[in-house]
């Protein structure tokens, strides 16, 4: 199988919240995940960090933020060149989207969760 480590961005300890629920669902699916959010914290084996990750290898990024809070990222994620970027629902960004495709990533709109129960992950 391919390396699928992916970064999920607006990682929560919440297991209510859907970005905590695909980290389970990623690591249940022996994908290698790094966590990112405003506040440290840890699901399951994975250590939410604070600070983007340097170059990391990292084939997908699954976004949990909504658009007003994503340009901070922006530069580092397409410095990051993953294949890919998936925006949960509420995340949706034809802005940043753009941008993706501009630099040869492709971006999604689709649900993380979904995608990894239909195996299309």
């Amino acid at each position: 199988m391919t390396n699928r480590k992916t970064l999920v961005i607006g990682s929560s300890e919440n297991p209510a919240r859907y970005s905590n629920m695909a980290i389970r669902s990623l690591r249940k699916n022996n994908i290698e995940v790094v966590a990112l959010a405003k506040r440290e914290g840890r699901v399951l084996d994975v250590e939410i960090q604070t600070e983007f990750p340097e170059n990391k290898d990292i084939h997908t990024v699954t976004m949990y933020l909504g658009a007003q809070r994503q340009p901070e990222y922006y530069n580092p994620i397409v410095e990051l060149m993953p294949k890919r970027v998936i925006f949960n629902p509420g995340a949706e960004n034809d802005e940043f989207a753009g941008i993706l495709e501009n630099n040869g990533i492709e971006a999604i709109e689709a649900c993380t969760l979904v995608m990894l129960n239909t195996r299309q992950f």
